[in-house]
């Protein structure tokens, strides 16, 4: 499985001849994925229907094979073990991203809430959380919530 990420990521020499955009791309997308995780396994239930979502929504954001989107959810999973809190990967997001790129993982991440057809109090507080350290609006964090139930019904 490593040989795999190694090739996937093309991990990075430190020489700074444009390798620097593919680091950083290959980490916004560890970032993204991690939140994705977290999210689904915020209620202590990490169900087979939020993994294949979130492996189907990273083939499909990122245009990835299988073993590729199994491997990005591997090296996530790892990060978010590793981590102290969010902010490191909220951070590179901000970092990267703009306020509609920003909402668009917020609707994603409601996507993920929403496989299950309910919303609880972890799930709750945690959109919360990430819609200030995204430095989002409530407007805009009920918006892509809304968006999200609209398409889902």
């Amino acid at each position: 499985m490593l040989d795999i990420l190694k090739r996937f990521f093309s991990i990075v020499p430190e020489d700074n001849s444009g390798a620097t955009s593919q680091k950083t791309d290959h980490d916004i997308r560890v970032a993204t994925c991690a939140l994705f995780v977290e999210i689904a396994r915020i209620d202590e239930r990490f169900t087979r229907a939020e993994m294949e979502k979130i492996l189907s929504i990273v083939k499909e954001k990122y245009g990835l094979a299988q073993e590729h989107a199994d491997a990005l959810l591997e090296e996530a999973e790892k990060e978010l073990k590793g981590s102290i809190d969010l902010w490191q990967f909220t951070s590179l997001i901000n970092a990267n991203y703009s306020v509609e790129e920003k909402i668009e993982v917020i609707e994603t991440l409601w996507q993920i809430v929403y496989v299950d057809g309910k919303l609880d109090r972890y799930e709750h507080y945690l959109m919360t959380k990430l819609k200030t350290l995204f430095h989002l609006s409530h407007d805009q964090l009920i918006d892509a919530k809304l968006n999200v139930l609209s398409r889902l019904s």
